[in-house]
């Protein structure tokens, strides 16, 4: 064993005979008696203190300690003594995830995690001290769905935590500590009179961004970004390459959302009122910088701009144009109506017309049908109903004809 248990409440001296002996310390009877002593990875002496009649206990620590050594599984003692606020805050600077999210997680964790855990040591935690935390959230109003999300986060920097040796297990995943269930919500798709009403009581100028959401499913930052040179116009297609993003409340180009880009039916209802907007208020050169604030310059020919020639900051359209748009059409204002519904009424549409979950799914950007078919599952038409098309779709003409089971009744 390459350490050792130090007693010191007993030294060993030599005596007059040449024999060793046993003289007591100075520490005698006072303090912890037993110190395990060992020499860690990085070359420097670890040790843990033990009380008197514990020098088993000791040794055990001691042959745990260099087996998980050898094992490649130590953690040095002082490792845990980091807090949460300080391992998180190296974390987040060690990202390589697209900057808008890398500002959403750091947003949420300095909002809602580190005011409340944050001076906590990384390897103090326990399960106790989580519950406490989500409870503070809930009690605070914040949605189940947007403290599920700080969850996650946090979850993350501990599993991150536990890869880097600092901590043995991530305190997260303790079976009595749950990531707030989603509320059970379903989709309310707009009917097709809402979206004319609204439509109809934006400015003009804005009025023709419903149609990209609304009959091609874009979300709103790709109608923000949407250029001439992406709308083929002879061949029916979008191409969704770009949105506009925010990054601290400065816009910049960026890829589509998962930098999934896509391919979009264009619907000649949509392809005239993109024509017509485009009469009236023409297309004009926008240059933003490429994905983070002093990225390279990119130019686009946005179809949809501010009236001062600039791309369209969702902050204040959806304040100042959107929600009184809402509120004249007579829509409740809230996070179900955002733009976003748009797409569900899109997805609503292309559902009942019979399309499939997988070609939905590209068209909408999702990274995996079966999300798709999470989300709108309730409003594909029920089985029971298709399945009476179906056999009436064979067999719905045969009524006319002499050969049902009253034919063969009167034959017998």
């Amino acid at each position: 064993m390459a350490g050792h248990i130090q007693d010191r409440w007993y030294r060993t001296e030599t005596g007059a005979d040449g024999k060793s002996v046993k003289v007591k310390t100075d520490r005698h009877g006072a303090g912890l008696r037993y110190r395990a002593r060992y020499i860690g990875p990085d070359g420097t002496e670890k040790s843990k203190s033990f009380p008197d009649k514990q020098k088993r206990k000791a040794e055990t620590w001691l042959a745990n300690t260099e087996a998980d050594m050898s094992r490649g599984d130590y953690i040095a003692p002082e490792a845990g003594k980091v807090t949460f606020e300080q391992y998180a805050t190296k974390w987040m600077r060690t990202q390589m995830t697209d900057p808008a999210t890398r500002e959403s997680v750091e947003m949420r964790l300095r909002l809602h995690a580190i005011p409340h855990i944050g001076k906590r040591p990384i390897g103090s935690f326990n399960p106790t001290h989580l519950r406490l935390w989500m409870r503070v959230l809930e009690d605070a109003g914040l949605s189940a769905a947007y403290r599920r999300g700080i969850f996650a986060h946090v979850s993350t920097v501990f599993t991150a935590a536990v890869e880097d040796r600092i901590i043995r297990a991530n305190p997260c995943s303790a079976r009595s500590v749950k990531a707030p269930r989603l509320d059970p919500r379903k989709v309310k798709p707009w009917s097709a009179e809402r979206v004319k009403s609204v439509r109809t009581e934006l400015p003009a100028r804005y009025q023709a961004l419903v149609d990209p959401a609304a009959g091609c499913g874009l979300r709103q930052g790709e109608v923000f970004g949407l250029a001439v040179e992406d709308v083929d116009f002879l061949g029916g297609v979008v191409h969704v390459t770009r949105q506009v993003k925010l990054l601290h409340n400065r816009p910049v180009f960026a890829p589509p959302k998962g930098g999934k880009e896509r391919d979009v039916p264009l619907p000649e209802s949509i392809a005239f009122a993109l024509a017509g907007h485009l009469t009236q208020f023409p297309a004009a050169e926008v240059t933003l910088p490429w994905k983070t604030l002093d990225g390279p310059p990119m130019t686009a020919t946005l179809i949809f701009r501010s009236p001062e020639g600039l791309s369209l900051n969702r902050n204040r359209f959806n304040h100042r144009q959107w929600r009184p748009a809402l509120v004249a059409a007579g829509v409740a204002t809230g996070r179900d109506n955002g733009m976003h519904a748009l797409r569900h009424f899109y997805a609503s549409v292309l559902l009942d017309a019979g399309e499939s979950i997988k070609a939905l799914s590209e068209y909408l950007g999702h990274h995996d049908p079966g999300f798709t078919l999470r989300t709108y599952t309730h409003l594909m038409p029920a089985s029971e109903t298709r399945t009476r098309s179906a056999v009436d779709a064979v067999f719905g003409n045969q009524g006319a004809t002499d050969d049902g089971p009253d034919t063969a009744q009167r034959g017998s």
